[in-house]
């Protein structure tokens, strides 16, 4: 597969992409879904609850993070994770946007 060339895309059709590649891992949907439960907690937390190692529950939190669905505090040697409510907002604003999107379907052969 060739290289990306996400410059002749709008910065919304990027965005639905990003977001959807990050929402694309069961593991990252469950995390958010604990994190909605519990509104904020730590890794190991989370380790217990979703039952992956540590390290594999670090690397999708780093994921869910770098697009900016969560954020974290730092509290002592633990890091404390919730969703990061204002990027939330706006992921469910392009998305609704998207998926409610109506076309008229005029073609013959579908």
């Amino acid at each position: 597969m060739g290289i990306s060339k996400t410059e002749k895309f709008t910065k919304e059709q990027n965005m639905i992409a990003t977001l959807a590649k990050a929402l694309a891992h069961p593991a990252r949907i469950a995390i958010l879904e604990y994190l909605f439960d519990t509104k904020s907690c730590v890794c190991g937390d989370i380790v217990e609850e979703i039952g992956l190692a540590q390290a594999t529950i670090s690397q999708h939190l780093k994921e869910l993070k770098n697009i900016g669905l969560i954020k974290g505090s730092i509290d002592g040697t633990r890091v404390c994770y919730c969703i990061d409510d204002s990027n939330w907002e706006q992921m469910e604003l392009i998305l609704n946007k998207f998926i409610s999107t109506k076309k008229p379907h005029k073609n013959q052969c579908c």
